[in-house]
């Protein structure tokens, strides 16, 4: 895998976190967890804070990772907790899926490829959702004004109307845009979507 300093960056960071023990979920976790059901995956799962809350929760999870240091903890909490989650090192700006879920997450990590690797990505995920089930993408949009932990080689800050309309066709059950303030008095805006895929019997309705 080729290693770029937005890896770096939150290496480090997972390494802290896993010195630290921090294993709260951030505000979006929390709102994904009450539709995660059955196969889930997490890409980009970071610490695997909401792997593991899925996998509490009755779910079977895969979480994939760029970060050795995460997928180190994932793995060892994975074992000393009997808890159905695995995870692996991946490089996901081409990671090869093989599986189709009830639900895929990707929190927080499109907007660190550049704009066509993120957007196949996503039509990637989108693939492999089951039909009727759902996928959760949380990416920085358009309004950020934080870009430190960006690799300068390329990122993708969405427009704020793009990830509704690469939805189209879903049933969209959450939809919300969030501002954090960042260092140096700077600004990271978000957008979440939630949405479920269509039945090729239902359609929307499901």
């Amino acid at each position: 895998m080729k290693p770029n300093s937005s890896i770096q960056f939150f290496d480090k960071q997972f390494q802290q976190q896993v010195r630290n023990s921090d294993c709260l979920l951030n505000p979006f976790e929390l709102a994904a967890i009450p539709y995660l059901t059955g196969r889930v995956l997490d890409y980009g799962c970071g610490m695997g804070n909401l792997a593991f809350a899925a996998a509490e929760r009755g779910c079977s999870v895969l979480a994939l990772d760029a970060s050795p240091a995460a997928i180190g903890h994932i793995q060892k909490r994975a074992v000393a907790e009997s808890l159905p989650v695995q995870g692996a090192v991946a490089d996901l700006r081409d990671f090869e899926l093989v599986e189709v879920f009830d639900a895929v997450v990707s929190i927080g990590l499109l907007m660190f490829f550049d704009c066509p690797t993120a957007f196949k990505a996503l039509s990637n995920l989108q693939a492999h959702v089951r039909e009727g089930g759902v996928a959760v993408i949380n990416v920085l949009v358009e309004g950020t004004t934080y870009l430190d932990m960006f690799d300068t080689e390329g990122h993708c800050l969405f427009s704020r109307s793009e990830m509704e309309a690469r939805f189209a066709g879903w049933r969209i059950l959450h939809s919300a845009f969030n501002d954090f303030e960042a260092p140096g008095g700077k600004n990271k805006a978000f957008v979440t979507v939630i949405a479920r895929k269509p039945s090729a019997q239902h359609g929307n309705s499901v």
